[in-house]
């Protein structure tokens, strides 16, 4: 998939657990580990938007957009 989901780095960063995420944004920590995996099919923007408040970050830092090598657009 082409979305990569950076959300362990920026916990790094933060220097901040998974626990004290999920408590902070209020999500289950299968929820948390679901997206910080990669594995979500899709993120609310009310969800985005409560953990970039807490990691002090913007979407983009989260969420990156690398292309497939066999995806050719004109």
């Amino acid at each position: 998939m082409p979305i990569i989901v950076n959300l362990d780095v920026m916990m790094a960063r933060r220097k901040m657990s998974l626990n004290e995420l999920s408590e902070k944004v209020d999500l289950t920590l299968s929820n948390l580990s679901i997206l910080k995996t990669g594995k979500a099919k899709a993120v609310r923007f009310s969800t985005l938007e409560a953990i970039c408040r807490v990691l002090d970050c913007q979407p983009g830092d989260l969420l990156e957009f690398i292309p497939e090598k066999n995806d050719v657009r004109d």
